[in-house]
């Protein structure tokens, strides 16, 4: 994941939820079985790959998803805006993103799934988020 770091924290952590809610839908296998611990209990599966959130610039993040989307279309990209961050429900999300053009977006983060090549050439640079 890249987040824009400029974002006030209670929208990072929405965004990086965001962002990994629409992975665990997309990817099959990205959460593992749930789990038993010592005493019986159950636990529900958690993510069984890494993911790293790296931080960024709003146009930094602009600039990757331009260049995933036309240069690595083997990567799955997912990317959460200003307009869906600021819509009420997913009806409002929709009406208001159809009438967008690339422009009109500002993206809080996105998240890539695919070659681990691939994606460490197009974030290798970026620093951790901490």
């Amino acid at each position: 994941m890249v987040i824009d770091s400029e974002l006030p924290i209670g929208l990072i952590a929405n965004t990086s939820a965001v962002l990994a809610l629409t992975l665990g839908k997309k990817i099959d296998g990205l959460i593992g079985p749930d789990v038993v611990d010592g005493e019986g209990n159950s636990h529900e599966g958690i993510t069984n790959t890494p993911i790293s959130i790296l931080k960024s610039s709003e146009s930094l993040i602009k600039e990757l998803r331009e260049k995933i989307s036309t240069e690595f279309p083997d990567l799955l990209l997912v990317d959460f805006s200003n307009v869906a961050q600021m819509s009420k429900h997913y009806d409002d999300y929709i009406d208001k993103i159809a009438a967008c053009t690339k422009n009109d977006l500002k993206y809080l983060g996105i998240a890539l799934y695919g070659n681990k090549k691939s994606v460490n050439k197009l974030t290798g640079s970026l620093p951790l988020l901490r």
